[in-house]
């Protein structure tokens, strides 16, 4: 199998090529280079693998949450090459993706949190597998670092990684200090992950088609979030 994946939902933008289980990948933190860099890397990579773009079997996509106009980025690129060669997309939580770039293994559980701005941040909730491959223990959601509540990570051993440890000055590593073993915020997405997260669709056949493919936000102020609505953030259950 051949694929593509893209993520450029936080400053990291990054894009790999995996060739039946070989990876290839350009990552960098480059905030407002995304545009620039991200079609020259795809082509770059290609002609390194020496692998036509019609030669690819689909494309893996990071859809947010992140920035607005980064996460809009890789989707509408990775729709655009999907529907050109008539090749499936496959979507991939940028949030799943940030969980497995730590230094937690198999079995343990991870919070990634993602620096959403204006005081809050993304937040998504997984266990790695056998094979280091994020599963969702409950559904993303938002907050403000203030309005996590350290019961909404279920008891045992929790790692925490990503750029929303850092924001508001370490706010929410503090607020989650009793619940998390280490905090690694230097971490971002990485279109490797995502590959490896859309490789495993492919193999459940979990294919869709490029327009029906929307990003991720979170921030949805047509329909009220959780915490605006007043309900709780969801508990991650154990397991």
């Amino acid at each position: 199998m051949i694929l593509l994946a893209l993520d450029t939902a936080t400053e990291c933008c990054s894009v790999a090529l995996s060739v039946d289980g070989s990876l290839l990948q350009r990552s960098e933190l480059a905030p407002r280079r995304h545009a620039e860099l991200l079609l020259p890397w795809i082509d770059a990579l290609l002609a390194e693998a020496g692998v036509a773009r019609s030669a690819l079997d689909a494309v893996a996509v990071g859809r947010g949450p992140g920035g607005f106009t980064g996460v809009r980025l890789a989707v509408a690129a990775a729709q655009g090459i999907a529907f050109g060669l008539d090749r499936p997309l496959l979507a991939v939580s940028s949030l799943a993706a940030l969980a497995m770039q730590g230094e937690a293994g198999p079995g343990d559980a991870v919070l990634a949190a993602i620096d959403a701005r204006m005081g809050e941040v993304y937040l998504g909730a997984f266990r790695l597998d056998a094979s280091g491959l994020a599963e969702p223990l409950a559904p993303e959601w938002m907050a403000a670092p203030a309005q996590v509540e350290p019961a909404a990570l279920a008891e045992g051993s929790w790692s925490g990684v990503g750029s929303g440890f850092a924001a508001a000055e370490g706010a929410l590593a503090r607020r989650l200090a009793d619940r998390l073993d280490r905090v690694e915020p230097d971490r971002y997405p990485q279109a490797a992950a995502v590959a490896r997260l859309g490789a495993r669709q492919w193999d459940q056949g979990v294919l869709t088609t490029p327009h029906s493919i929307e990003p991720a936000y979170l921030r949805d102020k047509v329909a009220q979030t959780l915490i605006e609505r007043g309900v709780a953030p969801p508990a991650a259950r154990s397991g």
